[in-house]
């Protein structure tokens, strides 16, 4: 982390002691139950949020400073008027969240731990006190990542260390714009900010599918709306064909190996059973590219990396229930008020019950009546 300008400074704009408090006392609990590694690690999250509220600026400040590259300065710039089109135009919170900026000292703000079991496609999960249980636990620090990672590792888990370059904390703090995210284009860079104030605008603790279908459906269709009040066309269809179609693949590599672990056999037999399904879904890879996608090869090297069931976790997790959230938002007429509302009321319900209007959306969604919006999502 950058030294500060100021080191006398003890807190931030906005990062008042009461909000800490609240913030620290929720993981008191935990804390108390909690072995000396659980102590280490809150400690750790603790002050890798505190040091990035620290090195925030305020972005006009940035934009003024004459030290500022203006290839900087125009991505600033952009994230200004996006920020501003999230809440005047998606009805997404006006708060202070994304009006300043963050200078790192390394290529990522965070890198997430996923783990599963030899033999299972399932995610070891990990439960907190204020966001619930999620499919990963996220460090700040590489170093941490990794070792945490082994030591999972040692116990005979599959996992997978995934870095992450921007993410929220659901409104407890003034997020920033971090240099992270400044690699991106455009659209990646507004798209985010949508996503990342959609999570303060609902966020159901425990349900990681629906969080992030619902962020990933007000970040697509932000987008679109985002271009339209810019005089652009609608997204690049093929982009998201590719990344849909590669999901999939994905997706039913998971089905085969979770049918496969289920069957009887000893550790020798499943572990064949996987390699042979890890195969299979390389060659369908690359029958599927040259096919349907000639001479892009962007997921090439994915595939040829070390496949496991810890790295298949993610997929899925952002477009479960996009459909869904697309028909919902055609019944209410395309209105985000009424849009979020309806998405609250359904966060609301019991697990089962969301679960069932959930999947009865999704039936609409893969029909006519949400083709108005997907439609925008994936023509070229």
């Amino acid at each position: 982390m950058r030294p500060l300008a100021k080191p006398a400074r003890l807190l931030a704009p906005g990062m008042r002691w009461s909000r800490i408090r609240r913030f620290v006392a929720g993981l008191g609990l935990a804390l108390l139950l909690s072995g000396c590694a659980s102590v280490r690690y809150y400690g750790h999250v603790v002050h890798g949020e505190a040091s990035l509220l620290l090195a925030r600026r305020p972005i006009p400040e940035v934009l003024d400073d004459p030290r500022t590259p203006p290839a900087l300065a125009r991505r600033l710039t952009l994230a200004e008027q996006a920020r501003r089109f999230a809440s005047t135009r998606l009805d997404l919170p006006d708060n202070r969240s994304y009006t300043s900026y963050v200078a790192l000292d390394r290529p990522y703000v965070a890198w997430n731990v996923f783990a599963a079991p030899r033999f299972s496609v399932e995610a070891v999960p990990q439960c907190f006190p204020i966001a619930g249980c999620v499919a990963y636990r996220g460090y700040f620090r590489e170093s941490l990542a990794r070792q945490h990672a082994e030591a999972l590792r040692q116990r005979g888990l599959d996992v997978w260390v995934s870095p992450v370059p921007a993410y929220s904390t659901l409104g407890w703090f003034a997020d920033p714009i971090l240099s992270s995210m400044m690699r991106w284009d455009d659209d990646e860079l507004a798209g985010t900010l949508f996503h990342e104030l959609a999570h303060q605008q609902v966020y159901v603790k425990g349900d990681t599918a629906f969080n992030e279908s619902f962020a990933s459906f007000v970040e697509r269709e932000g987008l679109r709306e985002w271009r339209a009040s810019r005089g652009l066309p609608p997204p690049d269809g093929r982009d998201q064909a590719m990344e849909h179609g590669f999901t999939a693949l994905v997706l039913a590599l998971r089905e085969r190996l979770r049918r496969d672990y289920a069957r009887a056999g000893d550790v020798e037999a499943l572990e064949r059973r996987k390699q042979d399904d890890i195969a299979t879904f390389r060659h369908d890879y690359a029958a599927w590219r040259d096919r349907d996608f000639p001479g892009d090869h962007r997921y090439d090297a994915w595939v040829a990396a070390p496949i496991n069931n810890a790295r298949l976790l993610p997929f899925g997790l952002y477009d479960q229930w996009t459909g869904a959230f697309a028909a919902l938002f055609v019944q209410v007429d395309r209105q985000w008020p009424a849009f979020y509302q309806a998405v609250t009321r359904i966060g609301r319900l019991a697990p089962a019950r969301r679960l069932a209007e959930l999947q009865a959306l999704a039936v609409q969604g893969r029909g006519a009546v949400a083709s108005d919006v997907t439609d925008a999502w994936s023509s070229p």
